[in-house]
């Protein structure tokens, strides 16, 4: 429904539209856890082939590696990139000096682990049950454990093992995070899919995987070349390389070897690309990504929209390295790049000398540290890395900051985040190393990187008050690519007018991580404003673009598009993205979310039995999710089908009740069907679950109207205050005239007016609020006003001509 006004004396009706929350959900590649086409932004660059990419290729194993490099093969054999997984065994329980704990109570359930037998033994409420332990995961700071269940599904088993302290601990309980000024996350059933490697964590443990997944029936037959990560993760198929080589005349090489070689012959960016495969906390777009490749034609990246990460890029929860490695000065100059600290193996080339991973770029201030750091020069705070990398942990895993910036102890005192100071002088406090900072260093080094964290912080917080900063800083010079990108994200919640301009500037942006963030949110100013040329213009300018990400992201945001004046070339860029998109879609199919997604964007096509049809099947593979249950409810409402609508919502309410968006939408249709009370409660409960939801608190104003007026007003005053867009605006106004305060009516009419779009009923109602205080020529003036200006519909000019001529023909 639409809220339609007719003037003075008309009955509002509920103001209600369904709100379809098609947030897209991702999974990531992690553990625990859319008059002329405007040109592109960049040129059209095919992306960056290897010679993997160029021919189809057998894989030959390790051991085919090691009669020409047993060398290399040795120094990998050992290494954690080649154990990442690995059989349990008896050698591993003796080379770790594995031992079985005491009894760990985890909620009603004892476990008891035999290492020996390489089993779990589990007693509880359900009876007593064993585990075999098939998988040894990590290793360099934990080992995760995997046993088979079924449906082919291999599971972490709940206790896990602490390499350095020797211990057994509760696995699910170690991933809880702890945010500040908030409180904790809860730990996640170790039954749960997230803790399926199958399914959340397989694809940097083993070596040339296949999920075997079977949709129809919800099982994997999951196969892999090699546990660990193998030589031809990072060099690709090895048969041909082995072939030539063999072939080749005795002590020469050929000018062809047939294998990608990487880094010398890889620019920094495709090795850091060839890492962050695995090293990001990433959505993955396509199956094939191989070395070589560019890292956002295969995978999306989470950025600090996502809270595990501090306001200020620090890490909070695990992230795996990229999104921090993108913040380092280094890193932007183009030069870095991963071999230069690390072995192809993973191992730190510089463990001995670690100030020497500084020294090519900084000789100076390696050579002459204590002049630098004001420490001592051979004491822990005159090595870059415990500055400038320093290392925190999560989930007892050990990890070090890639962003490689300063200390800033004047974010630990805005935002909890850590500071290398207070890491190791943890007998003090932020304000302490603040002061020390601010004593050595006359530039305030630490204010723009406070700065752009408050922005974080404020549009995370919903704050909009900082809103110009944000708007600011996205298209700035010295913007950085990750914090501009994560503004973007957060600010979708913003129903600011002002973001538009700047989002379609930053959908030209150089850094495919922000215009693909650009394109997505413009997706969503399109769903509403889709007669914007402009705006059209840009996203179908963003299905041609060079990077996957982008147009993937142009296509979902132009889903149905069909335009009055489709030409041809807009037909093909679009049909092509879109193949993409879908495809991208279909990439997980055992992740519920991909069919969550599929559901929107067949929805926002007007393919209802498809959407439908997506939603079903996320909902079968995890029962709990609500919002495919709420956008099916959507799709049979688009249907005209309520009672089914009904029926989902009911479901969804169900699974969650304090669900903000099922109780809106249950709200809305409890309105239609006139049951009053029924609506108030489910508005309300929208409220108080998301305060930020305006389109809640709006309608729940419109629906206390002539119940409770005072509490209408402020409600609709609130929602104003959160969404300054003209129906908001008007609706107000009209409620404020009902209640004769005519005053604040005429104010917030002349607001309108005056900033936004021409809109007749707001010139009509300040002529009644006029007529009604005697104010005829001000009543004349206004509709003057209004016929001069330029923009006014054809319909809207008629109904302010009829009503000027009304008051001029009557006295």
């Amino acid at each position: 429904m639409t809220l339609i006004q007719r003037g003075v004396g008309t009955r509002q009706r509920f103001a209600g539209r369904w709100v379809q929350r098609s947030l897209t959900l991702t999974c990531l590649l992690c553990f625990v856890l859319l008059p002329g086409i405007v040109p592109p932004a960049h040129p059209l660059v095919p992306e960056v082939e290897s010679s993997a990419n160029k021919q189809a290729g057998q894989y030959s194993g390790t051991t085919a590696c090691r009669e020409c490099h047993a060398t290399f093969y040795s120094l990998w054999e050992t290494s954690h990139h080649a154990k990442a997984m690995q059989p349990f065994s008896a050698d591993l329980v003796v080379s770790e000096t594995i031992s079985g704990p005491a009894e760990i109570h985890i909620g009603a359930y004892r476990y008891r682990v035999d290492v020996s037998a390489g089993m779990v033994y589990e007693k509880g409420p359900d009876g007593d049950k064993q585990y075999p332990i098939i998988h040894a995961i990590g290793g360099k700071n934990i080992y995760y454990f995997l046993t088979l269940m079924e449906r082919g599904r291999l599971q972490t088993l709940p206790v896990a093992y602490d390499v350095h302290e020797k211990k057994w601990f509760d696995m699910a309980e170690n991933g809880v995070r702890h945010f500040p000024d908030s409180a904790s996350d809860k730990p996640i059933s170790w039954k749960d899919w997230p803790y399926t490697f199958n399914t959340a964590c397989y694809s940097c443990h083993v070596s040339q995987l296949d999920t075997n997944y079977d949709l129809k029936t919800d099982t994997y037959s999951t196969r892999w070349a090699e546990p660990g990560i193998n030589c031809e993760t990072c060099h690709g198929p090895c048969d041909e390389h082995i072939r030539v080589c063999r072939q080749a005349p005795k002590d020469t090489v050929p000018e062809d070897l047939k294998i990608i070689r990487g880094g010398r012959d890889f620019t920094a960016e495709q090795n850091n690309d060839a890492c962050a495969g695995c090293h990001a906390k990433a959505i993955p777009l396509t199956k094939e990504f191989m070395p070589g490749n560019r890292f956002f034609d295969h995978f999306d990246l989470v950025t600090l929209e996502c809270i595990d990460y501090y306001a200020d890029g620090r890490d909070l929860g695990e992230n795996y390295t990229l999104t921090s490695w993108l913040l380092s000065p280094c890193v932007k100059s183009g030069e870095l790049n991963c071999l230069h600290c690390h072995t192809s193996s993973g191992r730190y080339r510089h463990k001995n000398a670690p100030n020497q991973s500084c020294a090519t770029c900084h000789p100076k201030k390696v050579e002459n540290a204590a002049a630098h750091t004001f420490h001592k020069p051979d004491s822990p705070g005159s090595r870059c890395i415990n500055c400038h990398m320093p290392m925190t942990s999560f989930a007892r895993m050990r990890r070090s900051d890639h962003s490689m910036l300063p200390p800033t102890p004047s974010a630990t005192i805005a935002f909890e985040s850590p500071n290398a100071c207070n890491l190791c002088h943890d007998d003090k406090d932020a304000a302490w190393a603040d002061a020390w900072v601010r004593q050595w260093r006359k530039r305030d080094y630490q204010a723009p990187l406070v700065q752009r964290a408050e922005l974080i912080d404020a549009a995370r917080r919903q704050d909009w008050s900082m809103l110009p900063g944000m708007l600011s800083y996205i298209n700035s010079k010295d913007r950085d690519a990750v914090f501009a990108a994560s503004l973007i994200r957060l600010l979708r919640t913003c129903p600011d007018p002002d973001i538009g301009p700047v989002l379609l500037d930053a959908a030209k942006d150089p850094s495919p991580l922000v215009r693909s963030s650009a394109v997505e949110s413009l997706g969503r100013l399109w769903s509403e404003h889709a007669g914007d040329v402009l705006l059209t213009d840009v996203l179908l300018a963003a299905t041609g673009d060079n990077v996957r990400l982008v147009r993937i992201k142009a296509a979902a945001a132009l889903a149905g598009y069909t335009g009055p004046a489709r030409r041809e070339a807009d037909g093909a860029s679009v049909d092509r993205a879109t193949r993409e998109y879908l495809t991208t879609m279909k990439t997980r199919p055992d992740q519920w979310t991909s069919h969550y997604n599929l559901g929107n964007f067949y929805l926002n096509a007007g393919n209802f039995p498809s959407a439908l049809s997506a939603y079903q099947i996320a909902m079968r593979l995890e029962p709990c999710a609500v919002m495919p249950m709420v956008n099916a409810a959507m799709a049979h409402a688009r249907f005209g089908e309520t009672s089914k609508a009904e029926e989902w919502l009911k479901r969804a309410l169900d699974v969650s009740p304090l669900n903000a968006t099922a109780n809106f939408n249950m709200g809305l249709l409890k309105a239609e069907q006139k049951k009053t009370a029924e609506a108030e409660m489910h508005l309300r409960s929208a409220v108080q679950a998301e305060p930020a939801m305006h389109e809640a608190m709006f309608n729940l104003g419109v629906l206390l109207a002539e119940k409770n007026p005072g509490e209408s007003i402020d409600l609709l005053f609130s929602a104003f205050e959160m969404n300054p867009d003209r129906r908001y605006a008007y609706t107000l106004a009209f409620y404020l005239y009902q209640n004769n305060d005519f005053e604040r009516a005429e104010q917030l009419l002349r607001f309108m007016i005056e900033r936004l779009p021409p809109h007749a009923d707001s010139y009509l109602l300040l002529v009644d609020i006029y007529h009604r205080r005697n104010k005829k020529p001000e009543a004349i003036q206004i509709l003057n006003d209004a016929l001069s200006t330029k923009g006014i519909k054809a319909q809207d000019r008629f109904r302010v001509s009829a009503k000027l001529r009304e008051l001029q023909n009557n006295p």
